[in-house]
């Protein structure tokens, strides 16, 4: 098979639901994804950001062919996703990581969940110790390897479900608002292993979230609202639009936030200020230190 240039490819991709009464007659339709481009290439992090109802985890369930496409096309790995015989190769090449570690961890102690998924697909039983090694490794969790998950806090069980993934060897991770249902700690401790695996193993990692900090050290964001892509660029182009994020009730991050104030009162500063050290460097710059 040819090389692909691009790890994902959308063009014009939509999704629709359909609900039908008990005389199966169509009563709506939503149109939860609407004619989306996206074009991934190897080795980036891209987030995917918008507020509940976007239709962002409905994109993030077509890139691992939970989905099947109502209309566009959509390759993966120079795949096409709505061919049935690709699905379970499509699932090889875009791990799946999931708002819930729970759903998602299944064995009772931590390194046999992580051997549980290479196990399936037929990875001799040499070769899955070494994968969970390295996995677990990779997500800061070797220590706690024969720890049961239950009795870990919850960045750390999602950070095994994210090795339990990484064992499968996946060129792609998705993951599917993967700090939701953590506490803010966790929810760096996540955030930093993904960003970790993209740099060290080059794994293309694709983010699904509503928490706008999360999305400042990406490569590009897509910003959805109403199943369509209403912006996109380098995390700076997006910060640097605070009353169209607003709009689309986006809550952008109080840094930010707070450089866009000093920019509308007068106070002489760059547009999308990411961070507090970039603040604090542009106010020296104002001053004159």
């Amino acid at each position: 098979m040819q090389e692909h240039k691009n790890i994902i490819e959308a063009i014009g991709l939509s999704h629709e639901y359909i609900q039908r009464d008990e005389e199966n007659n169509v009563q709506s339709i939503t149109t939860a994804v609407d004619h989306v481009d996206l074009d991934v290439w190897p080795g980036q992090f891209i987030s995917i950001l918008g507020h509940n109802g976007s239709g962002k985890s409905t994109l993030a369930k077509h890139l691992n062919a939970l989905l099947t496409p109502t209309d566009g096309t959509l390759l993966v790995d120079g795949r096409d996703a709505s061919a049935p015989e690709n699905i379970l190769p499509i699932r090889k090449t875009a791990g799946m990581v999931f708002q819930n570690p729970d759903n998602q961890i299944i064995a009772s102690v931590v390194e046999e969940d992580v051997g549980f998924g290479p196990e399936n697909i037929g990875v001799p039983t040499d070769e899955i110790w070494e994968r969970v090694e390295r996995s677990l490794k990779g997500v800061g969790m070797w220590e706690y390897r024969s720890h049961s998950p239950n009795k870990l806090s919850g960045g750390q069980k999602q950070r095994v479900a994210i090795a339990g993934v990484l064992a499968m060897e996946p060129k792609c991770i998705i993951m599917d608002e993967p700090t939701a249902m953590l506490d803010p700690d966790g929810r760096k401790e996540v955030i930093a292993a993904a960003h970790e695996l993209n740099k060290k193993k080059g794994i293309t990692i694709i983010l699904i979230t509503h928490y706008m900090e999360e999305v400042v050290g990406s490569d590009y964001v897509y910003v959805m609202d109403k199943g369509k892509v209403i912006m996109r660029g380098q995390p700076r182009d997006i910060f640097s639009q605070v009353d169209l994020l607003q709009k689309h009730r986006l809550d952008v991050p109080q840094v930010t936030l707070l450089a866009h104030e000093l920019r509308q009162a007068g106070v002489d500063i760059p547009a999308g200020i990411l961070t507090r050290q970039e603040l604090v460097e542009a106010l020296r710059m104002v001053a004159g230190e």
